[in-house]
């Protein structure tokens, strides 16, 4: 079976999973970083219950 390595993320900002119906503040903010050149997405964390957004690049 193969193995991976984590691959180190930088969060750019975190959103809570809690928001306003119809509200997708994530999902927006990243759009707006990848408008800029940031490779942004969103993930969800379950500990924190929270979306996440992030990048495979350092800053």
């Amino acid at each position: 079976m193969p193995t991976t390595t984590p691959q180190a993320r930088t969060v750019l900002e975190w959103f809570p999973a809690g928001g306003l119906r119809g509200s997708w503040s994530a999902e927006e903010y990243a759009a707006d970083q990848r408008v800029q050149g940031t490779d942004a997405q969103v993930v969800m964390d379950l500990g924190s219950d929270q979306f996440l957004v992030v990048t495979d690049t350092t800053e």
